[in-house]
């Protein structure tokens, strides 16, 4: 199945007992957009309790399913905002959840998702960790930011033009000491109140038309710089250039709202595969 939020795209695949050999080739083949599927990821679909993963193991008492995300070049991610809301949308569709609201088992934890039978979905993507004042190289431009954990590494720093304008064809230059992880590098511009435009460039997927972790540490980036470290609760809209998504700071926790579609569904030849 192919399916995307605000054009962050990603390839299901459905193995509710575990028994998908997953390599990293076989992610990078399906999500190659000439020879294979096309994505920028791969959600599959599994149970908790089968699914080999010890973060998946220990969460499986409060969430039946798992999202194990694999990023385009095959490498295992923590996390995805878009990802976990595409992920609840096929379930229900698929009849393996029922519309509400419900928990789903993460890399980064347990992500509790909202959402009826069809529109956007709703998803508590946790409390975001500010870890202070970092810095990136791209295409020979020194970006300053901030550091923000949101279960996967990320740098939201502000630019003074349009987003378009931004060269975002190749990967950032950083240091591999703050980042050991490597980071997801977003780029911001405020264009009103509480509303900021954004691209970025995800580690393992190079430019997506969205990134849902990324949107969340973009306004606390922009909440910080506005009205200083404490980062006070509101409502942000962030435009990427695959749509819009709406982030909500309690104080306590985030969350990120927006459209899960699902396009197509199919078959995976087992020749092409082998």
């Amino acid at each position: 199945m192919k399916g995307h939020g605000t054009e962050n795209d990603f390839v299901i695949l459905p193995d509710p007992e575990g028994s998908l050999d997953l390599t990293p080739a076989v992610v990078a083949a399906l999500c190659d957009r000439r020879a294979g599927i096309g994505a920028d990821g791969v959600l599959r679909v599994v149970r908790a309790k089968a699914a080999h993963d010890p973060t998946a193991e220990a969460l499986s008492g409060e969430a039946e399913w798992f999202m194990d995300y694999r990023n385009a070049d095959g490498g295992v991610a923590e996390m995805c905002g878009n990802g976990v809301r595409v992920f609840a949308r096929y379930l229900v569709d698929a009849g393996l959840a029922a519309p509400g609201e419900f928990a789903v088992a993460t890399r980064g934890g347990l992500k509790r998702v909202t959402l009826g039978p069809s529109g956007d979905v709703s998803v508590d993507m946790g409390p975001p960790v500010v870890q202070g004042e970092g810095r990136a190289t791209l295409a020979g431009e020194e970006h300053t930011g901030l550091r923000v954990s949101m279960g996967n590494p990320h740098l939201a720093c502000p630019v003074d033009r349009p987003v378009r304008e931004l060269d975002l064809s190749r990967g950032p230059d950083f240091d591999t000491a703050v980042f050991p992880e490597g980071v997801n590098l977003e780029l911001f511009r405020p264009v009103g109140d509480h509303h900021v435009e954004m691209r970025v460039f995800e580690r393992g997927s190079g430019e997506t038309r969205s990134c849902g972790t990324g949107a969340v540490a973009t306004a606390v980036a922009a909440a910080v710089a506005a009205a200083g470290p404490s980062a006070p609760p509101g409502e942000w809209l962030v435009d990427v250039p695959g749509g819009r998504v709406t982030v909500v700071l309690d104080g306590r926790t985030s969350h990120l709202r927006g459209p899960a579609v699902l396009v197509a569904d199919g078959e995976i030849r087992a020749s092409w595969l082998r």
